[in-house]
């Protein structure tokens, strides 16, 4: 991860990328998730996520009130290297 600004992960990546993510933070490296084809369940992995990208049926700033992520978007268009920053 050295030198990476962002980790981009699909929700089916999760489970397989818990390591990456537990030492993302450490390394400096924001997470961004695209979530869009189902709604985010709560995990622990929510923790490590800067950016995620949901549905346009969800509730962004719900999602974001209750999870803590820096960033929600629900947009069903566009892709998630849209919103990195």
């Amino acid at each position: 991860m050295v030198g990476a600004r962002w980790i981009l992960l699909d929700q089916d990546d999760i489970q397989h990328a818990l390591s990456a993510l537990m030492f993302a933070e450490l390394d400096g490296v924001l997470v961004a998730v695209d979530h869009r084809r189902t709604s985010p369940g709560v995990g622990l992995w929510q923790r490590a996520v800067h950016l995620l990208l949901v549905s346009e049926q969800e509730d962004a700033e719900d999602i974001r009130l209750k999870t803590g992520i820096t960033k929600v978007i629900s947009n069903d268009s566009s892709t998630i290297e849209d919103y990195l920053w």
